[in-house]
């Protein structure tokens, strides 16, 4: 599904047209988690413990990059 990315305020976001609210079970308000693939960026709906447990493994990646690129050899 093509969506366009529009001005709102001083920001820019995409409006989500109603069916596709309809069909992620989605409403006004609802909070999106937005993470980074390799196909790439997947929103999905927001979960504090998935956000949480996301940060953590970020942290984990910055600090032992090389040891997790020898790992992955």
């Amino acid at each position: 599904m093509k969506l366009k990315i529009t001005t709102i305020g001083n920001s820019a976001g995409v409006i989500l047209p109603k069916e596709l609210l309809a069909r992620l079970r989605l409403e006004k308000g609802d909070e999106l988690l937005a993470l980074e693939t390799p196909d790439g960026i997947r929103l999905t709906t927001y979960d504090a413990t998935l956000a949480a447990q996301m940060e953590v493994a970020e942290k984990i990646m910055r600090e032992d990059r090389e040891l997790l690129r020898k790992l992955a050899q």
